[in-house]
């Protein structure tokens, strides 16, 4: 991969802006509710399923939402610096989606059996712990996959806690070696590769649940009414994030264009192209595009729109940019209008939001190619998640790496026939 050095001092202050980020979003927490009702908030979103779409803002009240992304956010970011891990761009895309999905999934207890898994086989291999350590953090997808176990089952407790700590530790060892031999089959045009990995071990475990008698019910937890507080919020946090890039960058916007004309696929580190400075200007970039749109179709900024929200803005220093994210979405958008289902069905705004793991097809094949693999997802993401039952927490990665690996072929088939790019 093409890259620049980047100095000591632009990652030690990448690692302090990621920190105090998370810091000031957990102790955001507190402007929504009162401290006794926020640690309650918290136990029940520990204790509760949350398969998909489980609002943890519906579950325990946007302040503890805000505390449990805060919190986990910062503990992971804690265990990248203890394991001396350098910052690169899928440190962003990490620890934003998983603040993300820290809304709707992922929680202060259950990410860390994953985790653990992928230590134990760090241990195994008998390397360090820090080549794995994104395996494990995107890994943590399969996090409700503990505690539906543990809270889900009915069960002496003694029975769910090593079931649910082995099922953890299991599906964690599993994921390194399965992450690297799925890359090949979306070629790297799928930026959710372990959501597309996660994905094949859900429908594995549902298909051992379900020879067991045990079948999930279909879940929605969608909560409303939040987009008058949280959209000014997060709209400022990206202005606020764009001008620190700007300053970052010798109050230059040098280096974005350049960036915009990269096509995204794996491995595109902004970071280490680009420099922090157009880095954070994309990521708020993509943050700011993302809130107006659910503004202006209407949608919900809740748990789960604020997952696909920051997953955005993480990727945005790993492969996704304004420019080849638009044909994505345009595709869902006309899907949306085309088929059954509107714009604002809860799956349909995830799926805008989340589509964009396919913005490489836009970036490297042309936007009409982009807008057909937006439009092809927007049917598929509604139906593939029944293999797993929400147990992977990326569902959009899961199809959008089965979109590419279907697409792709087909796109280079049809451009070395004709000679000439298609799109």
């Amino acid at each position: 991969m093409e890259k620049n050095q980047v100095p000591q001092q632009g990652e030690k202050n990448g690692y302090r802006i990621l920190f105090l980020t998370f810091l000031s979003l957990a102790l955001a927490g507190l402007l929504f509710d009162e401290p006794g009702a926020i640690l309650a908030g918290l136990s029940r979103i520990v204790t509760d399923p949350d398969y998909l779409i489980t609002d943890y803002m519906g579950v325990g009240g946007v302040g503890a939402a805000f505390l449990n992304s805060g919190l986990v956010s910062m503990l992971c970011i804690g265990l990248l610096r203890y394991l001396g891990v350098p910052l690169t761009g899928i440190t962003f895309a990490a620890i934003w989606t998983v603040a993300g999905f820290s809304f709707f999934g992922k929680n202060v207890l259950n990410v860390w059996f994953i985790i653990a898994g992928v230590g134990l086989f760090a241990r195994y291999r008998r390397e360090p712990f820090s080549r794995f350590i994104y395996s494990a953090l995107f890994g943590t997808a399969l996090a409700p996959l503990v505690t539906q176990i543990l809270f889900g089952f009915d069960a002496p407790l003694l029975l769910r806690i090593p079931l649910a700590t082995l099922a953890g530790l299991a599906t964690g060892f599993v994921l390194p070696p399965l992450g690297a031999a799925m890359m090949r089959f979306h070629q790297g045009f799928n930026l959710y590769n372990i959501g597309f990995v996660s994905g094949f071990i859900g429908s594995i475990v549902l298909s051992l649940f379900r020879s067991y008698g045990f079948v999930p019910e279909t879940r929605l937890v969608w909560s409303t009414g939040h987009n008058g507080v949280l959209a000014p919020l997060f709209l400022a946090l990206f202005s606020a994030m764009f001008v620190l890039g700007f300053l970052m960058n010798g109050r230059k916007l040098a280096g974005l264009a350049a960036l915009m004309r990269r096509p995204g696929r794996i491995v595109t580190d902004f970071f280490l192209l680009f420099g922090i400075g157009p880095t954070l200007m994309n990521m708020a970039l993509g943050g700011a595009c993302a809130i107006l749109y659910l503004l202006a179709i209407g949608g919900d900024i809740n748990g789960p729109t604020l997952g696909g929200v920051f997953t955005v803005v993480g990727f945005s220093a790993f492969g996704k940019h304004p420019r080849n994210m638009a044909p994505i979405v345009a595709g869902v958008v006309i899907g949306g209008i085309t088929k059954v289902w509107g714009l604002t069905d809860p799956r349909i705004q995830l799926a805008a939001l989340f589509a964009t793991t396919l913005a490489p097809v836009a970036g490297e094949f042309g936007p009409l190619w982009g807008i057909a693999a937006g439009f092809i997802h927007s049917s598929l993401v509604l139906n593939i998640g029944s293999l797993h039952a929400g147990f992977n927490l990326y569902n959009n990665g899961f199809s959008g790496g089965t979109v590419a690996a279907v697409l792709v072929p087909v796109i280079e088939a049809l451009r070395t026939g004709s000679g000439k790019n298609v799109s």
